[in-house]
């Protein structure tokens, strides 16, 4: 009796701890997605560059260049992105327009959030700061500190290749045209807007 008692007892105690144990067992594909951090680190992104009409003294055409990029991803959500780009007068749209050689240099450290919105496609938000600097119209100062905020819209290739459309609005200070004399260089604000379109490699 007591040895059927036993038997019962065991049987009961298998039949709790069975399923309990099957629930525990973790699917190793699963711990790449979900609530899980990324498994890549490191996004490395190159692109064509365009920026507003008139950012610089006398020049009547938008400007157009390169940006390269490197982002570190820190957990799922939050990265960080140091970014350069440099854009220039067109070629072919030179002379009365567009005086000397207008071009912007820029060098920014944008920290921001980044999510998944719809299976492939990404969403990003970031503000900006770093230094600005515009070469061919002798604008003062040759390097204006320059800050401002930017969005982002990312669609997933391949495991590693993603392409990214972004767009930011970027101020700087710099002199006005030809106060030198009334003026004596003072500088003054102005809001840009910018896009950029390229490729990026995760790794």
């Amino acid at each position: 009796m007591k040895r059927t008692l036993m038997f019962a007892m065991l049987a009961a105690a298998v039949a709790v701890v069975a399923p309990m144990l099957a629930v525990g067992q973790v699917n190793p594909e699963a711990t790449l997605s979900g609530d899980q951090a990324s498994p890549y680190k490191y996004e490395v992104y190159a692109g064509y560059a365009y920026t507003s009409l008139k950012q610089i003294n006398l020049s009547r055409h938008p400007l157009q260049g390169g940006k390269i990029a490197l982002t570190r991803d820190f957990g799922k959500y939050f990265m960080l992105t140091g970014s350069y780009d440099y854009l220039r007068v067109p070629l072919g749209s030179g002379g009365l327009k567009n005086p000397g050689n207008p071009s912007i240099y820029s060098f920014l450290v944008s920290p921001g959030v980044h999510a998944e919105i719809y299976e492939k496609l990404g969403g990003r938000v970031w503000a900006e700061f770093g230094g600005e600097h515009t070469g061919g119209e002798s604008m003062t100062p040759s390097v204006s500190f320059a800050g401002g905020f930017g969005v982002g819209m990312t669609y997933d290739l391949t495991r590693h290749w993603m392409v990214q459309v972004s767009g930011d609005r970027l101020q700087g200070s710099f002199s006005l045209t030809d106060n030198s004399a009334q003026l004596a260089y003072s500088t003054h604000r102005s809001w840009n807007t910018r896009a950029s379109f390229g490729a990026a490699y995760r790794f």
